[in-house]
């Protein structure tokens, strides 16, 4: 067989299966744009309701492979039932950005709100300990002068983003029942407060900060929508646990689709009050480390009772950690299911005794996410987790496709509507739209790192894995190896 078709293989659903039994921030950034881009301003409503269209396309995608293949992995594990080893490892890789890489921009905001409310204890951290490097040495070089140095060089690190990644990090060794509890209390929590900022800021809002609606036009809105795409891809978390969900054929297409549903009616209302209480003119002014708190923001701006800008920054530290524990869950398993196929190391793939979740790779996750979190600043990882993100959608989309004409006569228990290629085209059309919206320099370092990522399969994935063994003689398997291994049983409804 020849190297080109070796690399196109794909994994058949049935073997798929029978392996799993072997072994918020982005609001302020949307509404005021940034020097590369326009913002939406209160359009940002309509940027919300776009961004969803275009994400439901990929959802009912998600939600008919999930129903299909309740295998961890995500677009990892269909892209390799469809579309070969070679693009299940690019997807796979790329789904890095959208979980590590995310999990980064929300611990940078986390750091944030909780910084606001220390503050409201009258805890003052210094500034040299809350914000990053890149954001301070542009914007605020008088901190960096007078921070400590060490050998010359500046200590300018956000201490918050870390010491919150190392908590989650814990959390998610210690058990994925024992987190799924934990995440279900910070739901209710942060459903709560998010009712109570929009009873209490409602007579704040002022209609005329509503004029114009769109200041930037058509253009303004698209780029708002590429921004808050960001909001959006908890939804493909929860595809990640499939393999953990008590019945992944009924609670997956439940999951994905009533997640999406909700959180644009949460999101759209939010951004309603939000630039109903700040004019447009006055939120392009802000600092991108204040649009990382917006709604603390527009509290401040209207002069609102400390206390209650004290309810809703506790309130948006609970749900960013309630986004945190999520995305952190999700990507040590698509490590998991690499490890498994052989396109990684095997020790990503191992479970610990007790907690019997893949302690290895959580760790690995949490240093990586943290030691990151603490130097770079939000704008770039949101972008870059956009474009790695709206880039797994497209696979997925076309997945259905191929998958519909490949395989036409297997037990789908959801279906796509509309038939095999209406709104998985439209998926593929909408996503590359937004994409195209994100500022170039996004595209250049995503280019990079899938360049990153074909070294890492050209000098280890293609020579391990799995599937070529029966084909290329690969060597005796690794001694800590275990085909048995699988990840325990979880209702991921939970996590929602």
């Amino acid at each position: 067989m020849s190297v080109v078709r070796q690399l196109f293989r794909t994994k058949s659903l049935d073997e798929l299966v029978a392996e799993t039994h072997e072994e918020g921030h982005t609001i302020g950034t949307a509404a005021a744009g940034d020097p590369s881009r326009p913002g939406a301003g209160p359009a940002l409503m309509m940027s919300f309701v776009l961004t969803a269209v275009v994400c439901g396309f990929s959802a009912l995608c998600y939600a008919e492979f999930a129903s299909m293949v309740p295998v961890a992995g995500s677009a990892y594990t269909y892209s390799y039932a469809t579309l070969g080893e070679i693009v299940a490892w690019i997807i796979g890789w790329d789904l890095t950005l959208e979980y590590a890489i995310g999990n980064v921009a929300v611990a940078i905001s986390w750091a944030n709100y909780m910084n606001t409310f220390l503050e409201g204890f009258g805890i003052k951290l210094p500034d040299w300990l809350t914000i990053d490097y890149d954001t301070a040495s542009q914007k605020m070089p008088e901190l960096v002068a007078h921070a400590p140095h060490i050998f010359g060089i500046p200590i300018v690190f956000n201490i918050l983003a870390v010491a919150i990644v190392a908590a989650i990090t814990v959390v998610l060794v210690w058990g994925i029942r024992e987190s799924a509890n934990f995440n279900f209390g910070m739901v209710a929590i942060k459903l709560v407060v998010l009712g109570f900022f929009v009873l209490v800021c409602f007579s704040y809002v002022k209609p005329p900060n509503w004029h114009p609606f769109a200041p930037n036009g058509v253009h303004g809105v698209i780029t708002g929508a590429a921004i808050v795409f960001f909001a959006y891809i908890g939804f493909d978390a929860v595809s990640t646990t499939a393999e953990e969900a008590r019945n992944p054929k009924r609670d997956m297409p439940i999951g994905i689709i009533g997640s999406l549903i909700v959180c644009t009616i949460i999101y759209a209302l939010i951004a309603a009050v939000f630039t109903g209480m700040v004019p447009y003119r006055d939120l392009v002014k802000t600092l991108s480390s204040e649009q990382a708190e917006p709604l603390t923001m527009a509290m401040k701006y209207v002069m609102m009772p400390g206390w209650m800008v004290g309810v809703v920054a506790f309130g948006s530290v609970i749900a960013h950690t309630a986004v945190l524990l999520v995305f952190q869950l999700g990507q040590p398993r698509i490590f998991f299911a690499m490890s498994r196929d052989g396109l990684l190391p095997p020790f990503f793939s191992k479970v610990h005794p007790r907690f019997r979740t893949p302690h290895v790779g959580t760790i690995i996750t949490g240093v990586f996410v943290g030691v990151t979190a603490m130097f770079t600043s939000l704008d770039s990882m949101v972008d870059l987790t956009n474009i790695g993100t709206l880039f797994a959608f497209i696979l997925v989309c076309i997945g259905i496709m191929i998958l519909r004409v490949k395989d036409p006569d297997r037990e789908r228990p959801f279906r796509v509507p509309g038939g095999a290629f209406l709104l998985p085209i439209l998926g593929v059309i909408s996503s590359l739209i937004l994409a195209v919206y994100l500022p170039p320099k996004s595209w250049w370092r995503f280019i990079y790192w899938l360049l990153a990522g074909l070294v890492v399969y050209v000098t280890y994935g293609y020579r391990h894995s799995r599937l070529r063994r029966p084909i290329v003689a690969a060597g005796p398997r690794p001694p800590d190896f275990n085909p048995e291994q699988q990840l325990p049983e979880v209702d991921v409804r939970d996590d929602r």
